[in-house]
């Protein structure tokens, strides 16, 4: 089985904005997320209830952590995992201006 690589979306000044997210999670958290990408690093394509398409070429990852229900947007380019946008959901409809931040950013990795 073929391993999926993953990356962090970079923005044109270079900042990393998932992983930054990612950084500042409890200790415990980046694990849960740590062993969540791994999953879908070693099984794509994975489906619900850890991973859910969005819209084309988007996809939630949905990790349960101490902070709350984190969900991390991600693209597929390839063979590479591309991590767009991360935040902890305060409500059970994801916010439209997270998701708009992901399709952005997706729209940028994708036409790059």
């Amino acid at each position: 089985m073929q391993k999926v690589s993953v990356r962090f979306y970079r923005s044109s000044s270079g900042d990393e904005p998932a992983r930054e997210w990612l950084k500042n999670l409890s200790r415990i958290g980046k694990k849960i997320l740590g062993e969540d990408i791994t999953t879908v690093q070693y099984g794509w394509p994975v489906g619900m209830p850890l991973v859910r398409k969005m819209e084309p070429n988007l996809w939630e990852l949905r990790s349960r952590l101490q902070e709350g229900i984190a969900r991390t947007f991600f693209t597929m380019l390839g063979n590479e995992m591309i991590l767009l946008h991360g935040f902890v959901k305060k409500s059970a409809k994801t916010p439209d201006n997270e998701l708009e931040v992901a399709r952005k950013r997706m729209k940028e990795v994708r036409n790059a």
